[in-house]
C-alpha cells in the first residue's frame, strides 16, 4: 500500500558529503513525521534525524551541526543533507514515515524503506 524509496547512499571520503532522499508513495492521506534511522555493523538501529510535518526537527547528538532533514510535503519526500562525514557513520541508512491511510485512521503506521548503504572511507 505504502511504498518507502531510498536513494542517493554511497562511498564518500571522510569529510565528504552525500545527501540522501526518500519518496513516499501509494494510498497516502497524509504523512506525520518522517525521519532516517542507521544500523551500522554489529549495532542497534537508532535515530539519525526526524521531522515533522510542521518542520521540526530532532536529530541524535552525533550528527548535530553536520547532517540536516528537511522534506518536501507536496511530493512526499524526506532528505538528509549529511556533511563532514566520518567513518563511524558508515551504516545502513534507512527512511521511516508515520502515515495515516484515511482521514478515519485515527493513528498513523510506521512505514520503512530498503535502506541503502553509506560508507565512510579513504
Amino acid at each position: 500500500q505504502v511504498q518507502l524509496v531510498e536513494s542517493g547512499g554511497g562511498l564518500v571520503q571522510p569529510g565528504g558529503s552525500l545527501r540522501l532522499s526518500c519518496a513516499a508513495s501509494g494510498s497516502i492521506f497524509s504523512i506525520n513525521a518522517m525521519g532516517w534511522y542507521r544500523q551500522g555493523p554489529g549495532k542497534e538501529r537508532e535515530l539519525v534525524a526526524s521531522i515533522t510535518w510542521g518542520g521540526n526537527t530532532n536529530y541524535a547528538d552525533s550528527v548535530k551541526g553536520r547532517f540536516t532533514i528537511s522534506r518536501d510535503n507536496a511530493k512526499n519526500t524526506v532528505y538528509l543533507q549529511m556533511n563532514s562525514l566520518k567513518p563511524e557513520d558508515t551504516a545502513v541508512y534507512y527512511c521511516n514515515a508515520e502515515v495515516r491511510l484515511s482521514r478515519w485512521q485515527s493513528s498513523p503506521l510506521p512505514y520503512w524503506g530498503q535502506g541503502t548503504q553509506v560508507t565512510v572511507s579513504s
